[in-house]
C-alpha cells in the first residue's frame, strides 16, 4: 500500500489546487478574449441595424420590433458570457490562492 505523511498529502492537495486552478483561469480569459474577438456577432449586429432600417424606411413595423428583440436578446447572450468569463477567472485566482495557502500552512 502506498503510505504518504501530512505534508505529501497536503503537497498533493495544493498541486491538484494549482493545476485545477490553472485551467479555469486559462478557461475563463478564453471565453472573455472569445467574446471580444468573436466577429459573427458583430456581423449580426450589423445586419440587423440594416433590417431595422429597412423597416423604418418601407414602415414595416413588425421588421423593426422583431430587429429590436434581436437586438436585446444579442446584447443579453454578450452580457451572460463576460459575466460567466469573469467569475471562472476569479474562481481560478481563488483555486491557486488556496493552494498557496496550503503549500505556506506546512512551513
Amino acid at each position: 500500500m502506498f503510505a504518504m505523511s501530512s505534508n505529501d498529502f497536503i503537497m498533493t492537495m495544493a498541486l491538484v489546487l494549482l493545476v485545477i486552478g490553472i485551467i479555469v483561469l486559462g478557461i475563463g480569459v478564453f471565453t472573455l478574449v472569445k467574446k471580444v474577438l468573436g466577429k459573427e456577432l458583430n456581423t449580426i449586429a450589423d445586419q440587423t441595424v440594416k433590417i431595422a432600417q429597412k423597416g423604418i424606411t418601407d414602415e414595416i413595423s413588425g421588421l423593426v420590433g422583431n430587429a429590436r428583440a434581436l437586438i436585446e436578446v444579442l446584447n443579453e447572450m454578450v452580457k451572460t458570457a463576460t459575466g460567466i468569463g469573469i467569475f471562472l477567472v476569479i474562481l481560478g485566482g481563488l483555486l491557486m490562492a488556496g493552494a498557496y495557502l496550503l503549500v505556506k500552512s506546512i512551513g
